[in-house]
């Protein structure tokens, strides 16, 4: 797994052997790149690599390839987020060569949340290819140099490819094997749902070692700082695919409210310390959704501060 694909420094941090550090970024709805340039600015040298969200919860934004761009041209070193939900083949295709004239070079591939949840609901969803499937487009594209049709292309993109995977949905059965199935389609990482019940992602990661996954592929376990004890019960109770212990509601509810979001962040901070003992785990994806200048605090004390020198 050391040989170098691209130019990535995210590959090349998780491939040296070192913890992997990525953070997120989601564009603006309306057209100001310095809504962008400020959250890259806030997590620049905290982390390796920044994802850009596509148009996340089926909501129209920036698009992620624009906001990415922002990014690159600032020295940031960005990851794009594409859903396969709003493009068919050719237009997938043509945003990877778009990307790869910018030298953006990480990529991760996602289904996207239903439209149904954002502000066009009767907007019709396109999923000519899959999660999977277009994993397997850049992987060809690059390592083929080929597009889906089988013309040849004239100057392959070359990117470091990932898949996002959720340890905690159901039945947790077949989580490991879908895993596995987006490894052998070609993910070379795997940015996980945000973790709060350690000990059934300790047994999914266990799982994946024990199938020799978690040699083919890194995993980068996902990390998100609860605000608030509100936050804490509408993720529970309302987002599909989340699992949050009663244990951290209660610890949340038992500060004042002021008091909160700082018990948040002292959670996320024990976790990720917790989880850097794990065997399996190569790194750790912190989304601070619109709390982005919390990152540098996170990452500090969660001792991944500095980032290395490569």
């Amino acid at each position: 797994m050391n040989a170098l694909n691209t130019e990535s420094r995210l590959e090349k941090v998780l491939k040296a052997g070192h913890i992997g550090v990525t953070s997120e970024c989601g564009p603006p709805r309306g057209s100001d790149a310095q809504e962008v340039k400020k959250k890259g600015l806030l997590i620049k040298d905290y982390v390796d690599a920044v994802n850009v969200t596509d148009n996340q919860t089926a909501m129209t934004r920036m698009s992620s390839l624009a906001a990415c761009i922002h990014l690159k041209l600032m020295g940031i070193e960005p990851v794009l987020q594409m859903v396969t939900r709003d493009k068919n083949r050719v237009a997938l295709q043509s945003d990877i060569l778009g990307a790869a004239s910018f030298d953006i070079p990480n990529m991760l591939c996602l289904s996207g949340d239903h439209q149904s949840f954002g502000d066009c609901a009767q907007g019709q969803n396109v999923h000519d290819l899959d999660s999977m499937q277009l994993v397997q487009t850049v992987r060809y594209m690059r390592d083929e140099g080929k597009f889906l049709g089988g013309d040849k292309i004239k100057r392959p993109p070359k990117m470091f490819v990932g898949a996002a995977a959720n340890p905690f949905a159901d039945p947790f059965e077949i989580r490991v094997p879908r895993l596995a199935k987006k490894i052998a389609c070609g993910a070379e990482f795997i940015q996980t749902q945000c973790i709060y019940n350690l000990d059934k992602f300790k047994e999914w990661i266990r799982l994946a070692v024990e199938r020799g996954l978690t040699e083919k592929t890194f995993i980068m376990a996902g990390m998100t700082p609860m605000k608030s004890v509100g936050m804490a019960k509408y993720m529970k109770n309302r987002v599909p695919g989340m699992d949050v212990p009663d244990e951290i509601i209660k610890r949340l509810a038992g500060v004042a409210k002021d008091k909160q979001a700082q018990e948040g962040i002292d959670i996320c901070v024990e976790h990720i310390q917790e989880l850097k003992e794990v065997t399996g785990v190569s790194g750790f994806h912190i989304m601070a959704i619109e709390w982005e200048e919390k990152v540098p605090e996170i990452v500090e004390r969660a001792g991944l501060y500095p980032r290395p020198e490569l």
